[in-house]
């Protein structure tokens, strides 16, 4: 089994979760490491969602389709900063 950073761990337990900060302390502060691992989690999450596409009837779903992007969301504190 895997064991967590000392940062990540301190993250985790001590209240609220600063998402970016647990992911940074994940990858021991290395960004590179975690937006590369974002992008392979959203590559994942795409192959999932078309399999589930491809095994669901219209029925099934009441019409609804899924899609494979969505809007650009601005996070709090984030959007507009120079």
């Amino acid at each position: 089994m895997p064991t967590i950073s000392a940062a990540a761990y301190d993250i985790q337990y001590s209240g609220p979760i600063d998402e970016i900060a647990a992911a940074l302390a994940f990858h021991d502060g290395d960004p590179r490491a975690t937006i590369g691992t974002l992008l392979a989690d959203v590559r994942f999450l795409k192959q999932q969602l078309a399999i589930t596409q491809n095994g669901m009837s219209i029925g099934f779903t009441r019409g609804w389709e899924p899609s494979y992007e969505r809007g650009v969301v601005e996070e709090k504190g984030h959007a507009g900063q120079s």
